[in-house]
């Protein structure tokens, strides 16, 4: 399986396309309200309602920066020197010019000494002339953390580990090009590890695999998702067609055959695939055919798109779990478990649609 993405098409109305769709099923929506009890997201029901200062935070580099627990930063510590300990738990700070990383001049990685999190890379370290490590961007912004530091008189930028809170040193506005910034660092706080040298798995990013899930309108289906702990991204598209590189105005008026899917790229340490699939469940309803409450059509079919036989046999365990349970007696999951299948990222004004627009598309309560 592969994955297609094309240049953003130009603006489109934002409900214009479903317009005909609505009209046509007017009567069926009508039907969806008396019987079928619906949600949005300002009133979503307590299953669905996540709070998102537990969910796992993950950076743009794919890092897990959840932070950690005051136990588990005790634990960590137990591995460091008393001086280590000093600056990094304490706001210490090291003599100048006195740093083991001042005059390194090595390619490779700089990560936090406590937890393990990269942190700065030697492309962009310079001779500040400081008397400590500098550079002048980090490998990640979600890495670093930024907090205001009043002590001693002076009016600083405190800058610390994302994840595990250390201290690592401070930044400034006289750096050099194309940030103009100067993170400067204890070489305490840091472990190096040079290029080519094997990184740590707590230095590394997670190991994430992907999902392709389809369950009616692609907006609502992808905003549930990425409030899913263990999901790092949800992408809408369109998947199971035969129109290479289809548009939203050709799947909503033309034959393509292509559901409108969600990619979803999660990590199997936070929720495995099974658990994910349960989730798809229960934010949408698997027996209804060609259709999604509102939505009427081909396009908004139940539908899991596998990526491995090992995610196929576990699509059909979930659904035959499913099937004997008392919320689906005596009605039949019409869910198709297809093949893999080129998944064609939609136009960029769906991504992330609930974001950029509020509301939600109304969802199953269960």
């Amino acid at each position: 399986m592969h994955d297609q993405t094309s240049p953003s098409a130009p603006r489109r109305a934002r409900f214009l396309p479903r317009l005909a769709l609505f009209a046509a099923g007017f009567l069926a929506v009508i039907a969806w309200h008396v019987a079928s009890p619906r949600t949005t997201q300002a009133a979503a029901p307590t299953e669905h309602a996540v709070n998102t200062a537990d969910l796992p935070v993950y950076s743009a580099s794919g890092h897990d920066v959840t932070p950690l627990p005051r136990d588990e930063i005790n634990r960590l510590a137990e591995n460091l020197t008393d001086e280590e300990r000093r600056i990094l738990l304490k706001a210490g700070t090291e003599p100048a010019f006195c740093g083991n990383l001042l005059d390194n001049k090595k390619q490779g990685t700089y990560a936090c000494r406590l937890c393990g999190l990269p942190l700065f890379a030697s492309n962009a370290k310079f001779d500040s002339g400081s008397g400590w490590p500098s550079f002048f961007r980090p490998v990640d912004p979600a890495h670093v953390v930024e907090k205001p530091d009043n002590a001693y008189g002076m009016q600083r930028t405190e800058i610390l580990c994302a994840r595990c809170s250390g201290h690592l040193g401070h930044v400034f506005d006289d750096g050099p090009r194309p940030t103009g910034l100067r993170y400067c660092l204890n070489s305490a706080s840091l472990e190096f590890f040079e290029e080519g040298q094997q990184l740590p798995d707590r230095s590394r990013p997670v190991e994430t695999q992907t999902a392709y899930l389809a369950g009616g309108c692609f907006w609502g289906i992808e905003d549930r998702l990425q409030h899913t702990p263990g999901v790092l991204d949800a992408v809408s598209g369109y998947q199971g067609g035969h129109v290479p590189d289809p548009t939203y105005r050709q799947v909503c008026f033309t034959d393509t055959g292509h559901a409108e899917s969600v990619k979803v790229v999660f990590d199997p340490a936070r929720i495995s695939y099974r658990e994910l699939l349960h989730v798809f469940f229960r934010i949408h309803d698997p027996t209804q055919l060609n259709r999604q409450g509102p939505d009427v059509g081909p396009q908004y079919r139940s539908a899991i798109f596998v990526d491995n036989d090992e995610q196929k046999r576990i699509a059909q365990e979930v659904i035959a779990e499913l099937a004997s349970t008392d919320r689906f007696k005596g009605r039949r999951i019409v869910t198709q478990i297809n093949d893999p299948a080129t998944f064609w990222k939609a136009e960029e004004y769906h991504q992330d649609y609930h974001l950029k627009n509020g509301g939600s598309c109304a969802m199953p309560a269960n």
